[in-house]
């Protein structure tokens, strides 16, 4: 089967849709719209000298001169030697791209005489303000919901979301959610970028309250036991504040505060009194440490660079913690561009966490996020310990975007799509709890090397919009098609 998929990709290399490429002028879903200057010019040639006269931005109705002019690694009054030029606006325009403000984004040069330069800037803005219906699935992912619990509609969470970006043009975020059903949850998540002159500090501040009447008391053969009940079972809540500071274009540091409480009713402790270690009542804070090297062109739908993440926490950090635990995790994953819309990626990803002896509540486990190996989706593998590791191989064989002139929401006349053929290869070993290996309980996928690999489709189009079919065959001699609407990592 995946030779099938590879004879595939290389018949789109060469009967593919090279028009579609070459008839537009607009951005690919995939990129920012780049304008026509010559990228390929080498860096090493001698050229002269160009000094930056002027900055002039157009099409930010809403957004600041100062969040734009904060992404530029030139600024006004700089030397560049005109050979460095086009690869200085190219990394320029991901970056402005990356804050998820524009649609499209092209920056030109404008020759003056005496060797000086202006340097044009167009944007195109988004649609900020997004009062988006809730109506999702309560379980971890859409392959869960559909095998596991048989498609139920009853374990579907309803409600609203409210997302306004871009606040009073400075990037701020606001972020409201009013959920019910399933899992009842009120969120609140504000985001200030910065908030000193330099524009290298910043801050988030999250509330949460969280009731449940249906909760995972066990994991039984590596999946999830839920118990319904009329009433709440389980109370969360929490506050964090989080610091940020970016010190250059590529490099993130944050530092998170949390506090959460949560409590169980008699009926969950019953079924399970190691849900939270014979209490009924959790409390602790916790304190994150995180840094992220982020050089992907493209974060919504990276194709080319890299990207190193690596993140600390220590629960339990005040007078009053009922639980003590550190865990740490490291990411790395690259991107490349081939030849004839060939591209290549690979992730991975370690986690590391102790004591070993913890409350069911706290276990960690890999089956959530992105962090699963294909073809294990239905599935949580717990444990303190696991590694991940994902290639992909893909193709692009439909690359192209619209103007809709007379639409009648200008925020969406903008429609990108790009469509890519895909093989994969993930690979990945959790290392079990000693409560479960002691009680032959959740041992069929731990302790040992779990691996994925398949064929697949994926559709990238506006506002970061990912959809991807995948039909995977694991080492349990298991195979299906998957769905997912996230990139893959």
């Amino acid at each position: 089967m995946l030779a099938t998929i590879f004879g595939l990709l290389f018949l789109f290399s060469s009967h593919g849709h090279p028009s579609n490429d070459a008839q537009t002028s607009l951005a690919a879903p995939d990129t920012i719209k780049l304008s026509a200057r010559n990228r390929s010019q080498s860096r090493d040639s001698i050229g002269r000298y160009l000094e930056v006269d002027r900055i002039l931005i157009l099409g930010n109705k809403l957004t600041r001169n100062t969040i734009i002019l904060r992404e530029l690694r030139l600024k006004k009054g700089d030397i560049v030697n005109e050979v460095d030029l086009p690869y200085i606006l190219e990394k320029d325009e991901q970056k402005l791209f990356n804050l998820h403000l524009f649609h499209t984004v092209d920056m030109r040069v404008l020759d003056l005489a005496n060797g000086k330069i202006d340097i044009l800037i167009e944007v195109d803005e988004r649609w900020y303000t997004f009062p988006i219906p809730i109506f999702q699935l309560s379980d971890r992912n859409f392959n869960e919901w559909w095998e596991t619990y048989d498609h139920d509609l009853s374990r579907v969470n309803y409600g609203v979301k409210l997302y306004q970006y871009n606040l009073w043009g400075r990037n701020h975020t606001m972020t409201f959610m009013a959920q019910f059903g399933f899992q009842r949850r009120f969120q609140l998540l504000y985001r200030v970028p910065y908030i000193n002159k330099k524009q290298k500090q910043g801050l988030v501040v999250e509330m949460d309250f969280i009731e449940a009447k249906n909760v995972a008391d066990s994991t039984i053969d590596h999946k999830l036991d839920f118990i319904k009940s009329p009433d709440v079972i389980r109370h969360t809540r929490g506050i964090a504040l989080t610091y940020t500071h970016r010190n250059n274009f590529y490099i993130y540091h944050s530092v998170k505060y949390e506090y959460r409480l949560t409590t169980i009713a008699d009926t969950l402790y019953q079924l399970n009194p190691n849900y939270l270690d014979s209490r009924k009542r959790q409390e602790f804070d916790a304190l994150t440490y995180e840094v992220n090297s982020d050089h992907r062109d493209v974060m919504a739908y990276p194709l080319k660079g890299y990207n190193f993440s690596l993140r600390f926490t220590q629960i339990g950090i005040g007078l009053r913690n009922d639980i003590q635990k550190t865990e740490g995790s490291v990411s790395f994953s690259a991107f490349g561009k081939l030849k004839n819309n060939f591209f290549i990626s690979n992730l991975s990803y370690l986690y590391l966490s102790t004591p070993d002896n913890l409350p069911y509540y706290n276990y960690a486990a890999m089956g959530y996020g992105r962090t699963f190996v294909r073809g294990h989706e239905i599935y949580v593998i717990e444990g303190p310990r696991y590694f991940l590791n994902k290639t992909t191989f893909k193709k692009r064989i439909f690359n192209r975007a619209w103007e809709m002139e007379n639409s009648i929401i200008p925020k969406f006349n903008y429609f990108p799509l790009a469509i890519y053929l895909k093989t994969y290869t993930d690979f990945g070993y959790v290392y079990n709890y000693p409560a479960y290996t002691k009680n032959d309980v959740n041992t069929a996928l731990s302790n040992k090397l779990l691996g994925g690999a398949g064929f697949g489709i994926d559709f990238v189009t506006a506002y970061d919009f990912v959809m991807r079919f995948e039909y995977t065959f694991n080492t349990q001699n298991e195979s299906g098609l998957f769905f997912h609407l996230k990139k893959e990592f």
